[in-house]
């Protein structure tokens, strides 16, 4: 499943939650709020921009209102959006240094998800190395 987050005129796709997976160890919610941090941090989500509505989000992402209200108020909590009774949830601004540590996490946990792919499948830190290398134009020794 494939939804995405639109600006107001609906024209323009911000954010894409694909990955969203029900039997995973990270509950829905941290899910959905971490991609919703991946847009601020990349700079896809900008300050003021309005999140959807809980109810039209939790129906387009086919789960209970209360994992998004979870999502929208972690997100709150660490500073990335602001819930305005009545109005919506609005997209902060966050400094560039945030931003980037937020982006060097993600960093991390890409590395980590990949590491645990490349164990299951057999593929060797040194196959590994060279393959990121050779993806990255980076000569080896």
């Amino acid at each position: 499943m494939i939804v995405s987050l639109y600006r107001n005129n609906d024209t323009c796709s911000l954010i894409v939650f694909e990955h969203l997976d029900a039997r995973s160890p990270t509950p829905l919610y941290a899910q959905i709020a971490n991609r919703i941090r991946v847009g601020i941090a990349a700079g896809e989500l900008r300050p003021a921009t309005p999140l959807p509505s809980v109810r039209h989000l939790a129906a387009q992402l086919r789960v209970n209102p209360a994992t998004v209200v979870q999502a929208y108020r972690d997100l709150e909590t660490d500073g990335f959006v602001e819930m305005r009774q009545g109005s919506g949830t609005f997209v902060r601004e966050v400094a560039p240094d945030r931003r980037a540590r937020e982006r060097a996490q993600q960093a991390t946990v890409l590395v980590r998800e990949m590491l645990a792919r490349a164990g299951h499948i057999g593929v060797s830190l040194q196959e590994l190395q060279v393959a990121i290398a050779e993806e990255i134009g980076v000569a080896t020794s």
